[in-house]
């Protein structure tokens, strides 16, 4: 007869428990922080715009933005962001603002950041580029940032518009200073009779709202935004944990207002902390088509 076994005690405890919580922990910061954050992701983003030109139909633009760099955005993963830029041969690069971190580790690195990030946009190969700042640009200094920008080939749009021509058609392109920080005049912005498609870059994407409401935001086809990261960290259920204000109700994709699109980009860099969960960086891939 075989004798009765009494059942094993669990060897589940509280030390096992937080050590395999630890584990775990670990494992995810680490995922989080040096590979999702690497992990780039091309949207391709038709755009059907009404009164688009002939000349535009099938028109690419690339979107970048809040590159951050140096802080948590190492120099070799934006020249594998530009490589990538590159090879998909647009005709236009916009970059949206945030291309240095202003914060304690910047203080002492800002200007070599700054220096460096420009001189890494130089060797876009679109046949133009054009960017707007960011909050942390003129928190920083937006004037060393559009200087900055400008001396290696970028120029800088604040409160102002220009004509993109193609073989006689045009579109216009406006940008505006940074909501947060700065002083955003739509009036010097948008052109008051432009009579070609509008597309206006704006680093906050709940700026869209007051380009709605401005009398000349009906001329506007696109916004294009970006600030807030995507939220850098997005749960199953829960999305976004973070987002920086004005940045809140529009934190990432696809918005439509009527007669305005609005795009919000979810940006290449990280501020706060290294990480990115559910929410990889974005190169976005926009193509104007007729309506």
């Amino acid at each position: 007869m075989h004798g009765f076994t009494p059942p094993q005690p669990s060897r589940f405890t509280r030390r096992n428990f937080l050590i395999g919580t630890g584990v775990t922990a670990a494992g995810l910061a680490l995922y989080s922080g040096e590979f999702a954050r690497h992990e780039l992701d091309i949207v391709q983003r038709p755009i059907s715009i009404t009164n688009l030109p002939t000349s535009f139909h099938g028109y690419r633009i690339v979107q970048l933005s809040d590159i951050h760099l140096d802080e948590y955005t190492e120099p070799f993963f934006l020249e594998r962001i530009v490589h990538k830029v590159n090879a998909l041969a647009p005709d236009l690069v916009l970059l949206t603002g945030d291309f240095i971190t202003h914060g304690s580790l910047t203080f002492i690195a800002g200007k070599h950041a700054l220096h460096r990030c420009a001189e890494i946009l130089t060797t876009l190969t679109a046949p133009l580029r054009y960017a707007i700042l960011g909050n942390h640009d003129v928190a920083f200094s937006g004037s060393m940032v559009i200087h900055s920008l400008t001396t290696h080939g970028t120029p800088v749009l604040i409160n102002q518009y220009l004509p993109i021509e193609r073989n006689g058609d045009r579109l216009w392109l406006c940008g505006v200073d940074d909501p947060v920080t700065s002083h955003p005049d739509l009036d010097l912005a948008l052109p008051a009779k432009p009579g070609g498609p509008v597309l206006l870059m704006a680093h906050e994407p709940d700026f869209a709202d007051h380009v709605v409401a401005h009398p000349r935001g009906s001329l506007v086809d696109l916004m294009l935004a970006g600030h807030s990261h995507g939220g850098q960290i997005r749960l199953p259920f829960l999305g976004p944990l973070i987002l920086p204000p004005m940045a809140e109700k529009y934190p990432e994709g696809y918005y439509r207002f009527n007669q305005m699109q609005l795009y919000v980009n979810r940006g290449i860099g990280t501020v706060g902390l290294p990480f990115r969960l559910n929410c990889p960086p974005e190169i976005t891939v926009i193509t104007l088509n007729p309506a």
